[in-house]
């Protein structure tokens, strides 16, 4: 794909001060098993910044990109013995955090045992993946074809932020878009990267 391809990647840090705030708070009065991460809400932001930015969210068909009117986010997993899958969450912009974050962890589980179904693995419309766990701070990640984006994300630290001009300590998370540049530019994939900062800046909304 990275050669087929002709990838443009635009890169945005993102205050996630009051996404995490707003888990401490949501998940206070949550059962264990029902408490959610912070994976679920850059998945929904990314599904909901989709619904504004459609033309990131196509497939590259017969030499064109055709829009797809149904948002189904592609989850990167790794699994244990080497090798990666991206099966789809579909609709992912639609239902309750709750619902996603278990349909989440359930694809999750599937895809490391081997259980995933077949649609899973051809109807996403775009791809998450995030290297947050492994501690990187950054990735620039490959387009799955026919998608015609994807986002990565590193992990989020506490590094040092300016805010009204003074140096603070914020817990930051780096955001890589890579798109396919035949159908946008830098210019619309910096404008969702700016949407997806401000929906994880109003998490309650997601």
């Amino acid at each position: 794909a990275n050669h087929e391809i002709p990838h443009d990647d635009v890169e945005q840090t993102i205050d996630m001060g009051n996404a995490l705030g707003w888990l401490r708070e949501t998940n206070a009065s949550l059962s264990v098993g029902g408490r959610l991460v912070s994976g679920v809400l850059v998945l929904r932001a990314v599904a909901r910044g989709l619904r504004k930015h459609t033309k990131l969210n196509a497939l590259w068909q017969g030499g064109d990109a055709v829009p797809s009117e149904e948002i189904h986010v592609g989850l990167a997993v790794s699994l244990r013995g080497g090798g990666l899958v991206a099966p789809a969450l579909r609709n992912t912009d639609q239902g309750s955090l709750s619902d996603l974050m278990a349909r989440m962890t359930d694809v999750v589980a599937r895809a490391r045992a081997g259980a995933l179904r077949s649609s899973e693995m051809t109807s996403a419309t775009i791809t998450l993946t995030s290297l947050g766990e492994r501690g990187v701070e950054s990735v620039t990640p490959i387009i799955f074809p026919p998608q015609v984006a994807i986002v990565g994300c590193g992990a989020t630290a506490e590094r040092p932020w300016v805010i009204a001009g003074q140096v603070v300590v914020r817990p930051l998370m780096h955001v890589t878009l890579g798109a396919d540049h035949r159908v946008s530019n830098g210019h619309e994939g910096s404008r969702f990267l700016s949407t997806l900062d401000r929906l994880l800046q109003e998490p309650e909304k997601l």
